[in-house]
């Protein structure tokens, strides 16, 4: 078990219930079908600005604050921001990007965390930030100036390893998601103590993991590889949209616990090999970007997971094929959905913007007047990442 726990860590460090009532702004009648051996067509051209309200915040530049601007998290006041790598930096921003102050706690003690890819959960309201140590498999708590408050280890049996994701529920409690555990995917966790304050069961008969396996002659594992990272959680609006890849559908968790189904797949995740999991990418009033990804990798040529890229139209009450564009380019700037990640339940998403990119655009008159023309203006090659917010039309 040590080996194969291992080896789950190393991939996540590289990539790193019932029926209820129905629930409002996502589906107007019944769940939507989506049959993942299809390719959808036509194509539907897109402007994000058409359907999605969208932010620019450029990260201030000075010593000490250059970074790779991958945000953790983002709350009214506070944005959260480390590097790709694992230097163990945290940089605090406030809400219009300016440089705050920076923590630093990597290490081996008690109160000091070993990694950082699985994500800090900012809590304003109680002035705190959650760091998921997966290496550790425990939860760390600081205060926003970095001292530490308390540790709380990861669930464990049923083949739990550790979280691979979290989101700040409520007041008291955190929902995870347990990947690897075999019967219940989804809980909620008490954010003083981390006990278990809600399962959450998505019915499905095997547990199915997205990855591929190399074995030698006697059949021991010697690689294993996957693809990612994808949504599990998704918070939209006051609900959370709930993804467990090993069912043929997806939830909407409503905020009494109960689940009311969004999605259903076709045909069944149990029945294919090898499987072709449907996941999401962005959601929005009227439409939802989804794409389903073949669980197959060619070792000889170091290359799998082929991808198929879909949208439900939930005005059309239709699925295409789609790209989306960047309405502050005058030129075609697409906008890649599987660069676009999750944050709370008012920005559905950011997504980054690379700071000489936007040197360059600027340069050949590339951008719209407007902010991010402002931004670009004042920028250089050198400069931090500017940080679009793509959030929910109010």
């Amino acid at each position: 078990m040590k080996g194969v726990f291992t080896n789950l860590i190393i991939i996540l460090f590289v990539i790193i219930g019932t029926v209820g009532c129905k629930p409002v702004d996502i589906q107007s009648d019944d769940f939507i079908t989506v049959d993942v051996t299809k390719s959808y067509s036509p194509k539907k051209e897109l402007i994000l600005q058409d359907f999605m309200e969208v932010e620019y915040i450029a990260l201030e530049t000075k010593e000490g604050f250059l970074n790779q601007g991958f945000v953790m998290d983002i709350g009214k006041e506070i944005i959260l921001v480390r590097n790709y790598n694992q230097d163990g930096e945290i940089f605090i921003y406030d809400r219009t990007g300016k440089a705050l102050r920076k923590i630093n706690h990597k290490g081996q003690g008690g109160d000091e965390y070993i990694n950082l890819s699985a994500g800090i959960i900012l809590d304003e309201d109680n002035n705190e930030m959650f760091i998921n140590d997966i290496f550790a498999r425990k939860i760390l708590v600081y205060d926003l100036y970095g001292n530490f408050k308390r540790s709380f280890k990861h669930k464990e049996g049923s083949g739990s390893i550790f979280y691979t994701e979290m989101f700040n529920y409520d007041k008291e409690n955190l929902i995870c998601y347990d990947r690897f555990n075999e019967k219940i995917s989804f809980i909620l966790i008490s954010k003083q103590d981390g006990s278990i304050t809600q399962e959450i069961k998505i019915p499905f008969k095997e547990k199915k993991l997205l990855q591929q396996n190399k074995r030698d002659e006697a059949n021991n594992i010697i690689a294993r590889v996957t693809t990612g990272p994808y949504r599990p959680i998704t918070p939209f609006k006051n609900n959370w949209i709930l993804l467990e890849i090993s069912s043929d559908t997806v939830y909407t968790l409503l905020p009494d616990y109960s689940l009311y189904p969004l999605i259903v797949r076709t045909p069944s995740i149990q029945s294919m090999n090898p499987e072709e999991f449907l996941i999401l990418r962005l959601l929005s009033d009227r439409y939802i970007f989804m794409e389903t990804i073949k669980n197959v990798y060619d070792w000889n040529i170091g290359s799998g997971f082929p991808k198929t890229y879909m949208m439900y139209d939930n005005k059309e009450r239709a699925m295409f094929n789609y790209t989306v564009y960047n309405g502050d380019f005058s030129t075609q700037k697409e906008i890649y959905m599987s660069l676009t990640r999750p944050v709370n339940h008012e920005i559905e998403s950011w997504y980054p913007l690379e700071a000489h990119q936007l040197v360059e655009s600027y340069e050949k008159g590339e951008l719209k007047d407007g902010k991010l023309k402002e931004i670009a203006a004042t920028l250089d090659e050198e400069s931090n990442p500017v940080i679009m917010l793509i959030k929910h039309k109010k």
